[in-house]
Order: structure tokens, then sequence, then C-alpha cells
């Protein structure tokens, strides 16, 4: 199985690289944009058959490692191969 893990920060945190990275697209004249969010996207293989194990599995990573969830939030997506 393949998991794809998006890590994103909470919403009223502040993010100064996606404000930066505002600030350099308004440079280079792309006006339009008005919030810049950055994240993190992880891409797991898992040697796993079992969907909710594999579920399981993902949820503890991401409380444990891949996310910190006082500040963060994350979703994911399992797929068969």
């Amino acid at each position: 199985m393949k998991a794809k893990i998006f890590v994103t920060l909470k919403n009223g945190i502040l993010d100064p690289q996606g404000r930066a990275v505002q600030q350099s697209l308004h440079t280079l004249g792309f006006t339009t944009v008005e919030e810049v969010r950055i994240g993190k996207f992880m891409e797991l293989d898992l040697h796993e058959k079992d969907a909710t194990s594999a579920e399981n599995q993902i949820k503890s990573m991401c409380d444990q490692l891949l996310a910190n969830t006082v500040i963060e939030d994350y979703q994911y997506e399992i797929l068969d191969r």
C-alpha cells in the first residue's frame, strides 16, 4: 500500500514562510495571490495488506513524528498499489 500524507499549519497559526512566498509572488507581478500557506507532503510505501491496520499505523506515525499536532493538521490517503 502507498500512503500520501499532507501536513499543514492549523488555521490561526502564523506562516512566515508562506508570507515570504506571497510577497515574492507579488514582486514578480502575481498580485492576485491573497495568501500562501506552506506545508509538507510525504509518500510512504507500506508493506501492509490490511487497510485498517495501515490506517492505524499512519495515524500513529503522524501523531508521534510526522506532524506537530499542536500547530499542524494532517490528512492522508491510502492507495492500493
